[in-house]
């Protein structure tokens, strides 16, 4: 799936079979050390991987840090399905029952209309005056241009 060009079109770069592996490494340690990570989706009698949802602590170098994202990336096969908001859905209930979290965001390319309208749908807020350009982008890049969601736990 971090090879599909569909996939990781508001990514720099679809990942190599070593990458991605590196990258599933590093989820393993973020259970590991934090207690909370992307989760493998399956659909039970359909089909055994299609995507990964979660939460994740957001890198130092971005203007918002400290905080914890709520992400996800499915196969394209599955998009437009609910699935993404479902299994999203679940991850925030997770962050804000269990792990006691105040607030949870998101983050994407500008361009990145598909899980900007997801993020509407969780009920998150948009302020455009937060948006950002990405740090680890070079600048001009057209991924550079980032938008930042933010969602509160209900008191």
């Amino acid at each position: 799936m971090n090879a599909d060009p569909r996939v990781m079109e508001n990514f720099p770069a679809a990942l190599s079979r070593r990458e991605s592996d590196a990258f599933i490494e590093r989820m393993e340690a973020c259970f590991e050390d934090c207690g909370y990570g992307l989760w493998a989706l399956e659909l039970p009698g359909e089909a055994s991987f299609i995507g990964c949802v979660g939460l994740l602590a957001v890198g130092n170098e971005l203007p918002f840090a400290p905080a914890v994202e709520v992400g996800w990336r499915l196969a394209p096969a599955h998009w437009g399905t609910g699935l993404a908001a479902e299994a999203a859905s679940a991850a925030i209930a997770f962050a804000f029952d269990r792990l006691r979290l105040r607030e949870l965001v998101a983050y994407t390319a500008e361009r990145n209309v598909r899980s900007r309208r997801l993020m509407d749908r969780l009920g998150m807020s948009h302020d455009p005056a937060e948006d950002f350009a990405h740090p680890g982008l070079p600048v001009g890049h057209p991924l550079a241009p980032h938008v930042l969601y933010r969602l509160g736990s209900s008191p």
